[in-house]
């Protein structure tokens, strides 16, 4: 009896743990799957460099991010720094989920066909060409001129985060409509770094990475599904494109574009061959070891009809989401104000940028997308109003992630110059994001969905 009561108080105080541990886990599983935790979390790591540089200790938080790290061995070793490694390596990986998010929608998703495409890619033209003129504008002869791709792109990561947050004032099909915009902006912005930021070209390595490039996309021919494959003519891909002057994250960009994003075999075909094959099993006798076979070869054809680049997405998300861009952020947001005075955060090149993120995205993004409903070329989506295309095209104004790397290549040897482009990226996305959210939150509410069971119901009476 005794034993049982010691057996049954175990239990209990198993359960007891459990329930104490589901508890206190909860929170953070609900903050994992929020929406908007992605951008909260960048948020928060930008305040976070911010503070450290600003309020703590600004030495210590140098000498992390020049923190020589070392690899190799003997002679075949090489050295880089803790920044280094997030911002040329790290990146990559970021790079690489942007390169498939793009490959995904434009084979499979809400950009494969032109009518679905168009309005988002006209649209991100203006946000692309009127942020970079009104920067141009601010520095057109000055040494800032060359930071003109700075404002260009949205971040997705904030942009989305914020609409979430306002999903009682914003149509589904606008956040649709704001993603693939962001999405072709990301193209945009990836060309700008190929074409503009690369540091003198190398042809024999150059011609190294088309090899590699032609290799990956035999690759993708013969459907190969190995991540070590994949990632090994990824690593190559990189250094080539390093060695050959292009700035080696790009290779995340071409490996992303060249994994399979169909299935190989339809899912009808499958699942005719599942039902042929499930049919032959029960017309034999029964045998436990081939039925258990059985099972596992059924597994294996609906695993085929994953196709690659779904499972690297899945994979590599949350680790991008929040590992990568917030260690970028961490790494890239402290900017010393202390030091600064007028001339530094109202120089041409902060303005210019807060400038163009604000004003260049809102008109632009608003003006080309307007211009192109209005002339009949593709409908509004979700039949928005003007006040809430405003407003996400005001919040796409938030360029945070892919602006700090654009402003690293710009002024790689003048940190005056890039720190008045991070506290103008940081200033810029700041309003224009609560701008954004006011201006959202100054049209109506959304109404209720529609009750399918309902309508059902009324068309039987």
């Amino acid at each position: 009896m005794s034993g049982e009561r010691e057996s049954g108080g175990t239990s209990a105080g198993a359960q007891s743990v459990k329930r104490l541990f589901g508890a206190a886990v909860k929170p953070f599983q609900a903050f994992f799957e929020l929406e908007a935790s992605s951008g909260i979390l960048l948020l928060a790591c930008a305040v976070a460099a911010l503070a450290w540089v600003n309020l703590i200790d600004p030495p210590s938080y140098h000498r992390l991010l020049e923190f020589q790290l070392q690899l190799g061995a003997g002679t075949a070793t090489t050295h880089f720094s803790l920044h280094a490694l997030v911002n040329d390596g790290l990146m990559a990986v970021f790079f690489f989920l942007v390169g498939m998010e793009i490959k995904r929608e434009l084979a499979v998703g809400e950009l494969s066909t032109l009518g679905q495409a168009l309005l988002p890619a006209v649209a991100a033209v203006g946000g692309m060409i009127l942020p970079a003129g009104i920067f141009l504008l601010v520095n057109w002869g000055g040494p800032g001129q060359h930071g003109w791709g700075i404002p260009m792109a949205t971040d997705i990561a904030f942009c989305v985060g914020a609409l979430a947050l306002l999903r009682s004032r914003v149509p589904r099909a606008l956040v649709v409509f704001v993603t693939a915009l962001a999405i072709f902006d990301d193209i945009g912005g990836i060309l700008v770094i190929a074409l503009f930021y690369g540091h003198g070209l190398h042809w024999p390595w150059l011609a190294a990475a088309a090899a590699l490039t032609l290799g990956l996309v035999g690759m993708s021919r013969a459907y190969v599904r190995s991540a070590v494959a994949w990632s090994v003519m990824g690593l190559a891909l990189w250094f080539a494109l390093g060695q050959g002057g292009i700035h080696a994250t790009i290779a995340g960009v071409v490996l992303g574009l060249t994994i399979p994003a169909r299935p190989r075999a339809r899912p009808r075909e499958v699942l005719a061959q599942l039902a042929e094959h499930v049919a032959s099993l029960c017309r034999g006798a029964p045998d436990e070891e081939l039925e258990r076979d059985a099972v596992l070869q059924v597994g294996e054809r609906l695993d085929a009809l994953e196709p690659p680049l779904d499972r690297f997405e899945e994979a590599l998300h949350p680790w991008v989401a929040f590992g990568v861009m917030p260690l970028f952020a961490l790494a890239n947001a402290g900017v010393e104000l202390r030091g600064m005075d007028a001339s530094h955060v109202l120089g041409p090149v902060a303005v210019g940028v807060a400038m163009a993120l604000v004003v260049g995205k809102l008109v632009g993004i608003f003006g080309f997308t307007f211009l192109t409903v209005k002339t009949g070329l593709s409908p509004m989506p979700g039949r928005a109003s003007a006040g809430k295309l405003a407003g996400v095209s005001a919040v796409a104004g938030i360029g945070f992630t892919v602006a700090l790397f654009i402003a690293g290549l710009a002024f790689p040897g003048a940190p005056d110059l890039l720190d008045e482009a991070k506290l103008g990226i940081i200033a810029g996305s700041l309003v224009a994001g609560i701008g954004g959210a006011a201006l959202l939150l100054a049209t109506p509410r959304l109404g209720p969905k529609p009750d399918p069971s309902r309508g059902a119901q009324q068309d039987a009476a």
